[in-house]
C-alpha cells in the first residue's frame, strides 16, 4: 500500500466515525481513529478545504455540505420511480395490461406510478390517489411484508370498510389472506377497489431488505383466472425483483 492509499485509507476512517456520531472534536477523532495527533490535524484540514468536513464555532467537526450534494445524487438514482418506469413498461408491453407502483403512506398506499397506454379500461388506481393497505392487491402486497409488529398493529387500529363487492371487511379474512400471501410472494385482489376488476401484485425491497413499495399488473377481471393468474405472477415477481435489485436488495 503507497503513502498515497494509506492517507485516503485514513482519512475513510475519519470520515466513517461520523455514521455513528453527528460531532466530533479533534482529540474525540484522533481517540477513536487510533491515528496520530499530526496525521489527523493534516487531514482534517484537507477534508474541511474540501468541504467533506466542516468545522463549527464550539471546534467541533461535522459532515460538510459535500455530502448533502451526494447524497441529493445518490437519492436521484435510488428514486424508485426512475428505476421502476423502463421495467414497467416492458411488462406493460408484454402483459398488454395496466402496471401500477405504489409505496406506503402511513396506513395508506399511494399510486406514484401507472402505465397504461394498451389498457384502456378505465380502473380505480390512478397516479397520486391512496388506498387503505388491506384494500386491492398492490396496497396488501405493501402490507403483507411489513414487519410482524407493524402488521398486528395495524390489524388492531384499522377500521375495514367496504370499496367494492370483493372489498375484504373482515379481519379474520384479512389475516388470513396476509398470511397466504407472504407463503406466496404475491397478492391476488378480485372487485376489492373497483367491480369487475382483478389484480395480481409484489413486494418491492430495498438495500436494507424492508418492503418500500409495490407493483402490480390490473385490468379485468375475466383476464385473472386460471393459467393467467400464473403467467402474470412469474413476470411480475421477475419485474419486483429487478426493481429491489436495483435498489440494493440482496436475496439470500
Amino acid at each position: 500500500m503507497t503513502n498515497k492509499n494509506k492517507t485516503v485509507v485514513r482519512s475513510m476512517d475519519i470520515l466513517n466515525l461520523f455514521i455513528d456520531h453527528t460531532e466530533l472534536s479533534f482529540q474525540e477523532i484522533i481517540e477513536l481513529s487510533g491515528i496520530p495527533k499530526t496525521s489527523v490535524f493534516r487531514m482534517l484540514k484537507s477534508l474541511e478545504e474540501m468541504e467533506f468536513l466542516e468545522k463549527g464555532i464550539d471546534a467541533k467537526y461535522r459532515l460538510g455540505i459535500l455530502f448533502l450534494k451526494f447524497g441529493h445524487l445518490v437519492s436521484m438514482r435510488l428514486d424508485i420511480r426512475k428505476i421502476a418506469e423502463p421495467i414497467m413498461n416492458a411488462l406493460h408491453n408484454d402483459v398488454k395490461e395496466a402496471i401500477n407502483l405504489t409505496v406506503r403512506d402511513g396506513d395508506d398506499a399511494v399510486y406514484i406510478e401507472k402505465v397504461d397506454t394498451k389498457q384502456k379500461v378505465r380502473l380505480y388506481t390512478a397516479i397520486g390517489r391512496k388506498s387503505p393497505l388491506y384494500a386491492g392487491a398492490c396496497p396488501r402486497a405493501v402490507l403483507s411484508f411489513l414487519p410482524d409488529d407493524e402488521i398486528k398493529e395495524y390489524l388492531e387500529s384499522i377500521e375495514l370498510t367496504s370499496f367494492a363487492m370483493g372489498t375484504i371487511t373482515d379481519k379474520e379474512k384479512l389475516y388470513e389472506a396476509i398470511v397466504q400471501a407472504r407463503e406466496r410472494g404475491y397478492t391476488i385482489s378480485h372487485s376489492e377497489l373497483e367491480n369487475y376488476t382483478s389484480a395480481i401484485a409484489a413486494p418491492i425491497y430495498d438495500h436494507k431488505g424492508e418492503v418500500v413499495a409495490s407493483m402490480s399488473i390490473a385490468g379485468l377481471e375475466t383476464n385473472y383466472q386460471g393459467e393467467n393468474v400464473e403467467i402474470f405472477v412469474q413476470k411480475l415477481k421477475k419485474a419486483t425483483a429487478e426493481i429491489s435489485k436495483q435498489l440494493g436488495y440482496e436475496q439470500f
